[in-house]
């Protein structure tokens, strides 16, 4: 016999269960609408943009990979690949110093390094771009590399602190016993004891890289330099009559992404459990 307390907690499964059920929906329905329309013609998304196609078509890929969406992905998978190896090295370093040296006056350091993630991109626009205008990288791919960079260190380092403050500080103790330098012991002990937070961290970093969207069009203006989401934009305003092709290059820029969360979900989510929650 099932009793008041049984039922009450059959009761909470369920509806926890609907819950997610519903948040699946209302992630999911959106790519694979946009899946199912890139395999469609004019005519049926103009007619019945909820129905799925007669005839599947792959067409709209080739035709958005020959209108440029090919160049803006190679774009955006050089700006993201070059930004976060730059942002994690960095990040990192300066995390093992914040969290594992003493250094004078670190707080007042890790305060500066915090106070970067007030400044807001928009606010900026301006002095970056009269800056990298005279460094001479304004319109190349240098110029968003080092903004990426920048506006991402102060919460990576944040972020990698976090973690590394949490490690057993036997470990460095026992390394410099043995004679290793303290170099030795960023890459060979605890870099890789830190490797859930790099993980976390290099996903975050390629989410915003490939997305982002206000220094990709401010700061390159050559249509051979675009990144995807400018391209896409781009794209749109050109290739109006063309939906299908549309469609197929949002996909296109949809799908590493989500190949690079489902490849690595398990230690982004362990990475921020142990990293934030400390």
């Amino acid at each position: 016999m099932v009793t008041t307390s049984g039922l009450f907690r059959i009761a909470g499964r369920l509806l926890l269960l609907g819950l997610l059920v519903g948040l699946a929906i209302v992630v999911l329905y959106p790519l694979l609408w946009m899946g199912v329309s890139s395999l469609k013609t004019n005519d049926e998304i103009l007619s019945s943009p909820f129905a799925m196609p007669h005839a599947v078509d792959f067409g709209s890929y080739a035709r958005a990979w020959e209108r440029g969406v090919g160049q803006y992905f190679l774009n955006s998978a050089l700006v993201t690949v070059v930004s976060v190896i730059l942002t994690t090295l960095v990040s990192a370093w300066a995390a093992f110093g914040l969290s594992r040296i003493e250094i004078p006056f670190s707080r007042i350091f890790l305060l500066l390094v915090v106070g970067g993630l007030m400044l807001a991109p928009a606010v900026a626009l301006v002095p970056l771009v009269k800056l990298m205008q005279s460094w001479g990288i304004y319109n190349t791919y240098w110029a968003l590399i080092l903004l990426y960079t920048a506006f991402r260190i102060p919460f990576t380092t944040f972020l990698i602190r976090s973690y590394m403050v949490g490690l057993p500080r036997e470990v460095d103790e026992a390394a410099i016993i043995d004679g290793a330098k303290t170099r030795q012991i960023f890459w060979r002990i605890i870099l890789p004891m830190s490797k859930p937070i790099l993980a976390s961290a290099v996903i975050l970093h390629v989410i915003f890289a490939w997305n982002e969207f206000l220094f990709a069009l401010v700061f390159v203006g050559d249509d051979s330099l675009k990144t995807l989401p400018v391209g896409l934009a781009n794209l749109s305003s050109r290739a109006t009559t063309d939906f299908p092709a549309v469609f197929a290059g949002m996909a296109i820029a949809a799908v590493p992404m989500i190949i690079l969360f489902i490849l690595g979900q398990r230690f982004f989510i362990r990475g921020l459990a142990e990293g934030v929650g400390k």
